[in-house]
C-alpha cells in the first residue's frame, strides 16, 4: 500500500518537470552516458525508475542495442508515447511495473538509474537498483552512477532562525513571543530541504556513508551509523547539521584496478553547498535552540539513519551531539 502511494506520486508531471529542468542533474547524466559510450554501444541497458524515459533515450542515442525502461508509476504510459514519438520503439522497451516484479529474459550489460533521494537515502530507491543488479547485470557490468557518498557538517544559519522564530518577538508591534516554542517545533521538528551556501558551513564535512553500487547489499540500507568529530573553524551560533551527497560515474573495476588512473578524473554530480544548485538542495536538521561555539571548539557525536519500520520509503534520523561538556539528542 505504501508503494502504491509512492509510485502514484511519480505519476504527476510536476515532479518530472522539476527533475528534468535540473540542468546539473540531467546534463551530468547525459555526459556520463556519452563518456561511457564505448561500454553502452551495441549493449543491453536497464533504466531503473525511468520516469519520462529521458535517460533511456540518451542511452539509445549513444548506440545501445536495447534499453529496458522500467517504472512502476503510471508515468510509464507517457514514457512509451515519448519513446514512440522519437522513433525509438524498436530499441527502448518500456516495462510498467516494479523492478522486483517485471521480467527481462536476458542478462544486461549496463544499469542506469537516477535513484537518489533527499539526503541520498530518503525514498530507498537504491534497493531497486541493487535488485536489478542481482537479477540481471552481467559480471563486470557497468552501473551509472557507480558510487555515492553522503556527507554532513555543522552549520550556522541565523537568517533562517530569525525568519522562522525571532519574527514572533514583534508582530506589527505586538509581542507574540508566546508563539516561539510552537514555531520552533513546527519549523525544526523534521529535516528541512533548502539551499545554503558554503558560508553557512562551520567545518570541513565528514563522510556518513560511502556506497559502491557494485557491491552494496540491501541489508546495509536498513540502518547506517556514523561517528563524527568536527572542529569549528569560527566563532558562531551553531544551528544544526547539513547533509548533502555526491555521486560518481566511473567505469567497472578490472580486478582491483579502476579503469581510470586517477579518481579525480571521474565525472561527479554534487549537491554540496559549494556546487551549482540542484533540486535536491541540502537536507538540514535544525536544533530547537542554537549552540554558541568558539573557534576550534570540538563538536562530536553520532548519527543513525534507519528505514522506517512502518514505511520503508521513509527514514528515521537519530542524532547525538555534544560540545563544551553539554550533550543533546535529536
Amino acid at each position: 500500500d505504501f508503494d502504491v502511494a509512492y509510485f502514484h506520486s511519480y505519476a504527476h508531471v510536476g515532479i518530472h518537470e522539476e527533475m528534468i529542468k535540473d540542468r546539473a542533474r540531467t546534463e551530468t547524466y547525459r555526459e556520463a552516458i556519452m563518456q561511457h559510450q564505448s561500454l553502452i554501444q551495441g549493449k543491453v541497458v536497464v533504466d531503473v525508475g525511468c520516469g519520462t524515459g529521458i535517460l533511456s533515450i540518451f542511452c539509445a542515442q549513444a548506440g545501445a542495442k536495447r534499453v529496458y525502461a522500467v517504472d512502476a508509476s503510471d508515468i510509464a504510459v507517457q514514457a512509451k508515447e515519448v519513446v514512440k514519438a522519437n522513433g525509438l520503439s524498436d530499441k527502448v522497451i518500456v516495462l510498467h511495473g516494479r523492478v522486483e516484479d517485471v521480467e527481462i529474459d536476458e542478462e544486461v550489460d549496463v544499469i542506469i538509474s537516477e535513484w537518489m533521494g533527499y539526503m541520498l537515502l530518503y525514498e530507498s530507491m537504491l534497493g531497486s537498483v541493487i535488485t536489478a543488479r542481482d537479477r540481471w547485470l552481467k559480471p563486470g557490468g557497468l552501473i551509472l552512477p557507480s558510487h555515492a557518498t553522503l556527507y554532513m557538517a555543522p552549520i550556522s544559519h541565523p537568517d533562517r532562525y530569525s525568519h522562522s522564530i525571532d519574527f514572533w518577538r514583534n508582530v506589527y508591534g505586538i509581542d507574540m513571543s508566546a508563539m516561539m516554542q510552537l514555531a520552533k517545533q513546527c519549523a525544526f521538528e523534521e529535516p528541512s530541504v533548502e539551499s545554503i551556501s558554503g558560508e553557512n558551513v562551520l567545518t570541513w564535512p565528514e563522510v556518513v556513508k560511502h556506497i559502491d553500487c557494485q557491491t552494496i547489499k540491501i541489508q546495509e540500507l536498513d540502518s547506517v551509523t556514523a561517528r563524527y568529530k568536527f572542529k569549528s573553524m569560527m566563532r558562531a551560533p551553531m544551528h544544526g547539521f547539513a547533509f548533502w551527497f555526491d555521486v560518481e560515474f566511473s567505469g567497472p573495476s578490472i580486478g582491483n584496478q579502476k579503469k581510470r588512473t586517477n579518481p579525480s578524473d571521474a565525472l561527479v554530480l554534487s549537491t554540496s553547498p559549494e556546487a551549482p544548485p540542484t533540486h535536491w538542495q541540502q537536507a538540514i536538521v535544525y536544533f530547537y535552540d542554537p549552540i554558541d561555539v568558539e573557534q576550534d571548539q570540538l563538536i562530536e557525536g553520532s548519527v543513525t539513519l534507519s528505514q522506517s519500520k512502518e514505511n520503508r520509503r521513509f527514514m528515521n534520523i537519530h542524532l547525538e551531539y555534544s560540545s563544551a561538556g553539554r550533550s543533546f539528542v535529536k
